[in-house]
């Protein structure tokens, strides 16, 4: 794996050198990550000039946590006050770099001006979104972790829906869900746990509370899992107890179509917004225009929320090799509503069309 962040920092140097800068320096934890293979905590990443790349901390890694490779010079700064970004910048400076492409995007004011002021002959750009962009497309010891993070997610779901679920709150539920996940093997959440039911079901990014689950409620889950950093997503809605009401059919069949027409969509060459278009259609159809989410679906990788986004102001087109979720939901105030979501790496049809990596059945369960 050494050699493949190699690889990567060789891109973004280029990148940096068609740009007119000289080195970058890299805050941001997760392009750290991407860059390096780990990211202590406050850690600062400068890539060249030449080949000369420095990872700077505030304290090593632990030794159970991924370590900077043998390619990488590391300089561990001796006070904890110190900031790992003004450092690295004094490197550049005594490395006699003319220009600094730094993430301003990820910077403060405070912090940029001290990079200034310590390196006052440097002339700093932006870097923008570089490693970013070099992200979209994973490679597939990514997509390998992207997967196992996907099994886990949805062991850890098939167990909960295996025990009783009736009279146990939503906060319960999210914590045991985090509890089984660690359990199998994942880092942790790859983000908070949601379970919504009865009034709470369908809602996007509900926190979960002390209410009870009811017969009769719908219940949506929404979880994943991380993995040596890579994080998924999966979400599904249940019915509780008994056989579903006529109203929880119809409302679950349509989102599951507009779930199915986003899916069937994804392909290289296809324009985001036309993968949210397909995707958000069936519900505007029904009449659920009204408190839809501004997106249908959004990249992962190392951060749960990243590029491509799936929206209608969505510029861009797909590429091979990204994976991103479809989770269409609808929320019926006072009722309650559904949501389901899967994670998929975009394929061609020539390779079998999206690879699904979240398989929990989408079946409308009663349990």
């Amino acid at each position: 794996m050494a050699e493949v962040h190699t690889v990567r920092r060789a891109r973004l140097r280029e990148r940096c050198a068609a740009a007119g800068a000289a080195a970058a320096l890299v805050t941001q934890p997760a392009n750290v990550r991407y860059l390096t293979g780990c990211a202590p905590p406050g850690a600062a990443l400068l890539v060249g000039p030449g080949s000369d790349d420095t990872l700077v901390h505030l304290r090593p890694p632990p030794d159970d946590a991924p370590q900077p490779t043998d390619d990488l010079r590391n300089v561990v700064l001796a006070s904890p006050d110190a900031d790992a970004a003004v450092a690295a910048a004094d490197l550049a400076r005594q490395q006699q770099a003319d220009g600094l492409a730094v993430e301003e995007h990820h910077l403060t004011v405070t912090r940029h001006r001290a990079l200034r002021s310590v390196a006052p002959g440097v002339r700093l750009t932006d870097l923008a979104g570089a490693v970013e962009q070099l992200r979209l497309i994973k490679d597939e010891h990514e997509i390998a972790s992207l997967r196992i993070a996907a099994e886990i997610s949805d062991q850890a779901l098939g167990e909960l829906l295996e025990s009783i679920l009736v009279g146990r709150t939503e906060r319960h539920l999210a914590l045991e869900l985090e509890r089984r996940l660690v359990d199998h093997g994942a880092d942790g959440p790859a983000f908070s746990t949601c379970i919504g039911t009865g009034p709470h079901s369908g809602v996007a990014r509900h926190v979960p509370t002390d209410r009870r689950v009811e017969e009769g409620d719908f219940l949506t889950v929404r979880l994943g899992a991380c993995y040596h950093g890579y994080r998924c997503e999966v979400g599904r809605t249940f019915v509780i107890g008994s056989a579903p009401a006529s109203w929880q059919i119809e409302l679950y069949d349509l989102v599951f179509a507009a779930q199915r027409a986003g899916r069937e969509a994804l392909a290289p060459g296809v324009a985001c917004r036309d993968v949210d278009r397909a995707t958000r259609e069936p519900l505007r159809a029904a009449g659920h225009a009204e408190g839809l989410a501004a997106w249908t679906g959004h990249g992962v990788g190392l951060e749960i929320d990243e590029d491509p986004q799936l929206s209608p102001a969505a510029v861009g087109k797909l590429d091979a090799c990204v994976p991103v979720t479809v989770e269409p939901g609808v929320h019926l105030p006072g009722r309650g509503g559904v949501r389901i979501d899967d994670t998929l790496v975009v394929r061609p049809v020539a390779d079998g069309g999206p690879e699904l990596l979240t398989i929990t059945t989408k079946e409308l369960l009663a349990l």
